[in-house]
């Protein structure tokens, strides 16, 4: 079992995303707890890839055309950190 941590900004970021998104994030919650990310590469729809340049070391899955969840695996199966749901603005805040 895998467990999610939220950064202190995505409350920000969730607000502002349609509620659509929100809720997909909420599903994509559900799948990374149960068989992490992993289980991500597995649904084609997600488009889950690794960033490069400034984002090197995260990843980032699709919740839509526009919006993606950016996100860091730490310790190997301890937990996902998830830092911004984006409406593909990768620039570091």
């Amino acid at each position: 079992m895998w467990s999610v941590f939220e950064h202190r900004q995505l409350a920000k970021s969730l607000a502002k995303a349609p509620k659509e998104i929100v809720m997909r994030y909420e599903k994509w919650k559900d799948i990374v707890r149960m068989s992490g990310p992993q289980g991500l590469r597995f649904i084609k729809g997600l488009h889950d890839e690794s960033l490069k340049g400034e984002w090197a070391g995260f990843r980032s899955s699709r919740l839509g055309l526009q919006y993606r969840v950016i996100y860091e695996v730490v310790n190997d199966e301890v937990y996902v950190a998830v830092f911004d749901v984006t409406a593909h603005d990768y620039r570091r805040k």
